[in-house]
């Protein structure tokens, strides 16, 4: 099911020079319900979705069905990377102990048709380069991005843990001004942005100021990156889409918690500046969807 049909990825990229070249960037702020970030005053995202719209969408597979899935972070992440459910993609919690790379991710996809495109990944958790996309696995053709930055998480010098989530905040902030620093001088042609801290404060604080507080800072971040891509969009012959979701909901007791198959733990949103949105759109799509629209 698609809901839009700008950035098809096994269309031709090879058009007429006077074409402008299809540029995207998808982001996963982790751990944001729908009902907060409809709740939090967020502008940067408001400005995006005014070029194209906003949606609930849904993150868990069929309910009760062959393809039910847990609501948690990498089987997210997972699910969007490669378009299909966790009974294919095989990535079933946070350890990724087993993925299975015959479902070919996005990253993967892209490059083998279009091999002199570049790629991206800015990330606050290593495991999303090295194990989802498989830059360090032979079954997934340990393909690197052209460009990343992760792995701030082991740097206990710089980043100095603790028994709050300071430091997360703190390489949130190093990963967002890295993606739109890159973006705007580079251009890469397919990237990834991925922001952790929004999930760290409603584990440590559920439903609470903490974690609105930490939706507004992450809006403050991915507008960086939507100055960096509206830049380029004005300066270059480039034509950008970007995608924001969040991999699952919380909990409707508490908001610490996620992983189930309650209404509220499904429940998520995308932003996008795509034009032509259609009905499918409008109909609360699923996580899954994004790839083939990218």
């Amino acid at each position: 099911m698609r809901f839009s049909f700008l950035c098809l990825l096994i269309l031709s990229f090879h058009v007429a020079d006077a074409q402008k070249i299809r540029k995207a960037v998808f982001i996963i702020v982790d751990g944001i319900p729908a009902d907060v970030i409809e709740a939090v005053k967020t502008p940067n995202l408001d400005s995006i979705a005014k070029e194209g719209g906003y949606t609930r969408a849904y993150v868990g597979g069929e309910r009760g069905g062959y393809s039910q899935t847990p609501t948690i972070s990498a089987v997210g992440y997972n699910s969007l990377l490669t378009g299909t459910w966790v009974n294919k993609h095989n990535v079933w919690d946070n350890d990724i102990a087993a993925p299975n790379y015959q479902y070919w991710n996005i990253f993967r996809l892209f490059k083998t048709q279009f091999p002199s495109r570049t790629t991206a990944v800015f990330s606050t958790w290593l495991d999303n380069r090295t194990k989802l996309i498989g830059s360090e696995a032979s079954a997934a053709g340990k393909l690197n991005p052209d460009f990343h930055y992760d792995g701030l998480e082991l740097d206990t010098v710089r980043f100095p843990h603790g028994n709050t989530s300071e430091y997360i905040r703190r390489i949130d902030n190093e990963v967002a001004d890295s993606a739109a620093k890159v973006i705007k001088e580079k251009g890469p042609d397919l990237t990834w942005v991925y922001l952790e801290y929004t999930d760290d404060m409603g584990h440590q604080y559920g439903d609470s100021e903490q974690q609105r507080d930490a939706v507004v800072e992450a809006d403050d971040q991915v507008g960086r990156i939507w100055r960096s891509i509206k830049h380029r969009a004005a300066n270059y012959n480039e034509d950008w889409v970007i995608y924001i979701t969040t991999d699952h909901g919380r909990d409707s007791v508490s908001g610490k918690h996620h992983g189930g198959q309650s209404e509220r733990e499904r429940t998520t949103w995308i932003v996008t500046n795509a034009k032509d949105l259609n009905e499918n759109f409008k109909k609360k799509p699923a996580l899954v969807d994004i790839f083939p629209s990218l």
